[in-house]
């Protein structure tokens, strides 16, 4: 994107600085979090089709409650792409989301949750949803899409299958054909707002498959955990929260 990047240590104590300035409104425990979001943009006086000559660095917060509410029905889209190879879709920028508006408004007219895309190649692999990506399990065995450049390697993803691995189970990054999605186990999403949560079905061309569901889920226990973590209700072993004071 041509962007230059803040340091790690101006993008912490942006953060630091954010949230101590915005601490009022923390939501009490149980009732929501806030939600921090860094924002990178072009914000130089250019009127040409070249990089930006300025950029603007900046931490924004809101409180939120407790993410999305109940289990998602999706639907795979195979007429548009959400990304194609050397594009933008491994980099969260707008470029990212603003294909999918068109179907996705669609798809939620007829009652679905969110889009499953495949890839822009085949068109027989999936590879993520509109704004999280996805996981299938079967047996003891958890696959997730190959990050290879039109998937974004989400953070939440990234932590799931660390958590998912210290559980015992096999983790493996993969193309995986759409058949493949027919007969597992159970289906979930992982994202930074709805942390990890639970497919009920996915529709393909008029054929609707449902998982498993309910508290003895995997994605329910991957979701008590991770949650557990960023709340400090389980000891974080992996030096993945930050105390700010």
């Amino acid at each position: 994107m041509c962007m230059p990047s803040p340091t790690v240590d101006q993008f912490i104590d942006a953060v630091k600085k954010t949230v101590l300035a915005n601490k009022r409104w923390v939501p009490p425990h149980g009732r929501g979090s806030l939600y921090i979001r860094p924002l990178l943009m072009g914000t130089g006086r250019n009127l040409e089709v070249k990089p930006s000559s300025e950029y603007t660095f900046l931490v924004y917060a809101s409180p939120v409650g407790n993410g999305l509410k109940g289990v998602l029905n999706l639907m795979v889209e195979d007429n548009v792409h959400r990304a194609t190879p050397g594009g933008t879709g491994g980099i969260k920028a707008v470029t990212n989301y603003s294909p999918i508006y068109k179907p996705l408004t669609e798809a939620k007219a007829k009652g679905f949750s969110d889009l499953l895309y495949l890839d822009a190649l085949t068109g027989s692999n999936i590879e993520e949803c509109s704004g999280c990506n996805i996981f299938i399990l079967k047996g003891n065995v958890i696959s997730t899409p190959t990050t290879h450049g039109t998937i974004l390697p989400g953070i939440t993803r990234k932590t799931i299958m660390e958590i998912a691995s210290d559980f015992g189970y096999q983790v493996e990054e993969r193309a995986i054909p759409i058949k493949e999605v027919f007969d597992a186990e159970e289906v979930f999403c992982t994202g930074t707002a709805m942390v990890v949560k639970s497919v009920a079905s996915i529709t393909y061309q008029g054929k609707r498959i449902g998982y498993k569901l309910g508290a003895e889920t995997l994605a329910q226990k991957l979701h008590a955990t991770l949650t557990g973590i960023q709340t400090g209700l389980i000891e974080d072993k992996l030096g993945w929260t930050m105390l700010i004071d």
